[in-house]
């Protein structure tokens, strides 16, 4: 499908459906689609975001994935009093760049379209940018907590985001989309065209795929598939992330991670591969009976054995070598920032 065919079916959801809950007061398209042009095709493996503006409390529970109008939509809902100056967005490293572009669905008081102009006006000013990717870097300082106490799986999600959010300092540095699942394809590519591509290995060995083989992470995708359809099975307990391990994400999570291996980008499908198979294993160990924990267990164990993680003490090494390293990410975020010639002041 068309990247414009897939927007006008966004805005038919959102004109039949989103308009009409309570509070409504705009929605805007988030992330890499507006990137894309309008004569482009949207992979199957993509899905569309969508942000609901709302004047009230954020329900409880996330609309996340649905369909409409044969597109893939993952909708996320925003209270107003998070979008009310441009200053307040442009300081925000995901946000900021949904409004780079023209990107409002629906604006019924005005305020979406003239926020988004003015988001626009100062995106490239040095001192944005640079706030934004300061941001980036204190979320991989501080974001996460290494909790000895906490559950394994927590612990590993501590390892895993800050080890990654490295390319969003980066990316943003670069005016890129700070993009989820192809984040370290799109590190890589911007770290060659500014001559820093010596920090890529480096940023993989964080997550412990920098030597991984092709064929090691084939088996561990393939184990995956059935871990995946059993937790989305299973899930009955409250779980944020429900909607990335449900039957309609299945083509993001699975189909896109096998796809990036095709495109010879196996080490670049090892951090989305390790965050579902981590949450599986989450809603497996809540949720399913005790036969199905015990038939995925000994595969996520080889996950993170090939990535270097038998413990927390494997996790806190990861940790002090993430933090090791920032010094050099944020010379390397300067030079880029120096660099890059859309960037004034």
């Amino acid at each position: 499908m068309l990247a414009r065919d897939a927007k006008a079916a966004a805005r038919a959801w959102v004109t039949n459906h989103a308009a009409a809950q309570h509070g409504f007061r705009g929605a805007f398209f988030h992330g890499s689609i507006n990137e894309i042009p309008d004569d482009a095709e949207i992979p199957p493996t993509s899905d569309l975001d969508v942000v609901v503006v709302l004047a009230g409390p954020i329900p409880p529970t996330k609309r996340g994935k649905l369909v409409h109008g044969g597109v893939l939509l993952d909708v996320t809902e925003l209270t107003e009093d998070d979008l009310r100056s441009a200053d307040q967005v442009l300081v925000q490293y995901h946000l900021a760049p949904s409004f780079r572009h023209p990107s409002v669905i629906a604006d019924p008081t005005g305020r979406l379209t003239a926020l988004q102009a003015a988001v626009a006006g100062g995106f490239a000013d040095r001192r944005w940018v640079r706030r934004r990717a300061e941001q980036a870097l204190e979320k991989v300082r501080t974001g996460y907590r290494l909790d000895a106490g906490a559950p394994f799986s927590d612990q590993v999600f501590a390892w895993l985001f800050p080890a990654a959010i490295t390319t969003h300092v980066l990316l943003v540095a670069g005016l890129r989309n700070p993009t989820v699942r192809r984040r370290y394809v799109a590190a890589r590519d911007l770290l060659t065209e500014y001559g820093h591509l010596n920090l890529y290995d480096p940023l993989l060995d964080l997550l412990g795929c920098a030597r991984i083989a092709p064929g090691r992470v084939r088996d561990h995708l393939s184990a995956l598939e059935p871990a995946f359809d059993d937790a989305a099975a299973t899930i009955r307990s409250p779980f944020p992330f429900a909607a990335d391990l449900s039957a309609l994400a299945r083509p993001i999570a699975i189909d896109g991670s096998r796809e990036l291996i095709v495109q010879g980008n196996h080490r670049e499908a090892v951090f989305w591969l390790a965050v579902t198979a981590t949450r599986c294993r989450q809603v497996l160990l809540r949720d399913a009976p005790p036969d199905a924990r015990d038939r995925h267990a000994a595969a996520y164990r080889a996950l993170l054995a090939d990535l270097g993680i038998a413990g927390f003490v494997d996790l806190q090494r990861r940790r002090h070598q993430t933090e090791a390293i920032l010094p050099r990410v944020w010379s390397v975020a300067e030079a880029i920032m120096d660099a890059n010639p859309e960037i004034v002041g």
